[in-house]
């Protein structure tokens, strides 16, 4: 039998080290895929960690319902190697990206489409064993979608990086006032939502990150100015530039700091979208919330729907290449490090040889 070589969750807080198994046989309409390619995502760091930070030295345990050893990675295209009896045996062959936002398929959220919102969910790499292996087990072929002529990398960004800033610019698209757009954070979903948000929108994208170098790549792919949040008064200036702030902020880091800055540069009636996760506590007084008429919504990862939408807008050639750079798979805690320590410009992709 074909093993199935991982790169393993064996202890949290601690480095990823590899496993060797029996790869898992397909049942009823499950798919086993071949990886050729899998991202690496800050929210890999945080099931790492097994705590995401609620703020004021608080933690929110993530462990709960893992079983170890467990594999991460959500963002995953590669060859149909087998399916399950109940399956369509003329994928076996061909190439797919795979949707890893699964929910539990029974619940309401599940039963309306929304199964980015399941309470029980089946989020591969996150709720079960993910891409970071030689194959995963997909539990439907519903999940797999076209990807060609798009390269298989771009095709694997896009199931995380790409629909969570495609869903998140999606909940600025019916805004009343259209004038401008400012995005923070320029990790990898930063990156992605740049390139997006000159395909889906008219008026002139603004960036922010603490980091030189993502904001130079952000000017070089489309930004009409960058600015370093950490410049003193720097906030007060981009209003007075901008004729009273941005009509739209979609906050890509999610923490304290980045927060208070997106309130800090919002216009009044305008809206502010946060899809980071680096966590924290974030606080403001009502009568400010109520005095600038600002919205303020969360949002992270998007439906299946959404995916294919994003696919047929990637495939159609309306997006420009976001920074990317490939990596062997066996170096994915090489790289968890490196993103970690803030190293990493655009999105590592990691490959199997």
């Amino acid at each position: 039998m074909t093993k199935m070589i991982r790169q393993s969750l064996v202890k949290f807080d601690a480095p990823l080290c590899q496993t060797i198994i029996d790869t898992p046989k397909p049942q009823g309409r499950e798919v086993l895929v071949r990886i050729e390619r899998c991202g690496l995502c800050h929210s890999d760091l945080h099931i790492q960690d097994g705590w995401a930070d609620l703020g004021d030295g608080k933690k929110l345990d993530t462990t709960r319902g893992m079983t170890l050893p467990f594999t991460l990675g959500h963002e995953i295209a590669g060859i149909v190697d087998e399916v399950g009896p109940d399956g369509d045996k003329s994928l076996i062959g061909t190439k797919k990206a795979v949707f890893p936002w699964i929910g539990c398929g029974k619940c309401r959220d599940c039963l309306a489409g929304d199964e980015n919102l399941c309470a029980r969910n089946r989020f591969l790499g996150v709720a079960i064993d993910g891409g970071f292996a030689t194959h995963v087990l997909v539990p439907d072929e519903k999940y797999l979608l076209d990807y060609d002529p798009l390269p298989t990398n771009v095709a694997a960004t896009l199931m995380c990086s790409g629909i969570t800033a495609y869903g998140a610019l999606k909940r600025l698209v019916d805004r009343p006032r259209q004038r401008n757009l400012l995005l923070v954070g320029l990790g990898g979903v930063g990156m992605a939502g740049l390139s997006l948000a000159q395909a889906m929108f008219k008026q002139p994208i603004s960036v922010a990150d603490l980091n030189p170098a993502a904001r130079e790549a952000a000017l070089k792919n489309g930004a009409a100015f960058a600015y370093d949040p950490a410049e003193p008064d720097v906030a007060k200036r981009m209003v007075k530039e901008t004729d009273g702030g941005f009509d739209g902020v979609i906050d890509f880091a999610g923490n304290d700091k980045s927060m208070n800055f997106a309130v800090a540069t919002v216009a009044r009636g305008g809206k502010v979208v946060v899809s980071g996760l680096m966590g924290g506590n974030f606080s403001l007084p009502m009568v400010q919330w109520i005095y600038k008429r600002m919205t303020i919504e969360g949002f992270m990862v998007g439906t299946l729907d959404e995916a294919k939408e994003l696919m047929a807008l990637a495939r159609a050639g309306e997006l420009k290449p976001t920074p990317m750079t490939e990596e062997p798979m066996a170096d994915a805690q090489k790289w968890i490090d490196q993103l970690r320590a803030g190293k990493v410009v655009g999105r590592i992709m990691l490959a199997n040889a």
